[in-house]
């Protein structure tokens, strides 16, 4: 209740939104409904792996191994070749012309909530996925980011003893890991400061960009953080106007747009505002509402669009969507 007091409050103060600029168009749905995604651009299509569903039986553990590819040319959806088992909250990168996947949760070791530490390259040639490498530890819940060629993950969450098979087996971690694609070997960088999990991040000239997440036992975090891969150093910039976890974010021209969200207090909910952030101002201002509120979704840029699909319109495993929708923005800087 107090977060979403807090929020609500902190809105009362903000000046009035400006007009909205965005404009949404809802394409062909994902043929398998899901949330807890990660997707990815390749080769000028969208990956989508894996997932959560209420719309997948129990029996299937509510989880998926299938790879979904829509093709924006023709808005039209193929299956892909599947994941070697079904995973959720695992993060896909298209790095040096390859597709990775890294991590998430499995079932494993008598739960479905087994952190990973697995590297799979997709084998484009085979069709099929290959676990390349591991990470240093199981993670989860992260973000992900390229950075000069170089893959960046931040924060998450790992299991905090030998217990490793239930979501609190795990524990929120201030990591900072670069994966190299071509070497397969993961380096440490500077860690954030405050360990969390369920936040987003995007690539802004040439740097990266945290915001949101959440700990666990402390609710949801309003913080926006900046990484200098040059100077090694991380910055706090202006914090966003609502604390969120669970959203999603893309970078369009010299903005970021930040998607969704959801929140646990007050019987919990999804939040519906999207925000804009300017880098060059470290300013943020409401652009309208989403037509279709979620959490856990995924959002990408591509050919100057951000695409935002999948999620969940209702806090945790409930009520998982398919939609696809396409975001335009009036008057964006597409430089």
């Amino acid at each position: 209740m107090r977060n979403t007091l807090l929020s609500l409050l902190l809105l009362t103060t903000l000046p009035a939104a400006a007009a909205n600029t965005l404009q949404w168009q809802t394409l062909a749905p994902m043929p398998v409904a899901v949330q807890e995604i990660y997707p990815a651009v390749h080769q000028g299509k969208i990956y989508v792996a894996g997932g959560l569903s209420d719309k997948i039986s129990a029996e299937q553990q509510q989880m998926t191994a299938q790879v979904q590819i829509y093709d924006p040319a023709s808005d039209q959806w193929q299956a892909g070749p599947a994941l070697p088992q079904p995973r959720h909250h695992a993060y896909l990168v298209s790095v040096a012309g390859k597709l990775f996947l890294f991590g998430g949760f499995v079932q494993a070791n008598g739960g479905r909530w087994s952190a990973s530490a697995d590297i799979l390259l997709l084998d484009e040639s085979k069709e099929v996925w290959r676990n390349v490498a591991q990470l240093p530890k199981p993670l989860t819940e992260t973000v992900a980011v390229v950075l000069n060629g170089n893959v960046h993950f931040v924060s998450g969450r790992s299991p905090s003893g030998a217990e490793n098979a239930q979501w609190r087996d795990q524990a929120d971690v201030n990591w900072h890991w670069v994966f190299d694609p071509l070497s397969l070997t993961v380096s440490n960088a500077a860690p954030v400061a405050t360990p969390l999990n369920s936040a987003s991040a995007v690539e802004l000239k040439q740097q990266l960009y945290m915001m949101g997440g959440r700990k666990v036992g402390a609710g949801n975090l309003a913080l926006l953080q900046r990484f200098d891969p040059a100077l090694s150093q991380w910055q706090q910039l202006a914090p966003m106007p609502q604390a969120s976890g669970g959203l999603a974010a893309a970078a369009l021209g010299q903005h970021i747009l930040v998607f969704g969200g959801e929140y646990f207090d007050n019987d919990g909910g999804v939040y519906a505002p999207v925000w804009q952030y300017d880098a060059a101002a470290d300013s943020w201002q409401q652009q309208g509402s989403m037509p279709l509120p979620r959490h856990g979704l995924g959002a990408v840029t591509l050919n100057n669009k951000v695409y935002v699909l999948g999620g969940a319109t209702k806090a945790g495993l409930n009520a998982t969507s398919a939609v696809l929708e396409v975001v335009t923005v009036d008057g964006n800087d597409q430089g």
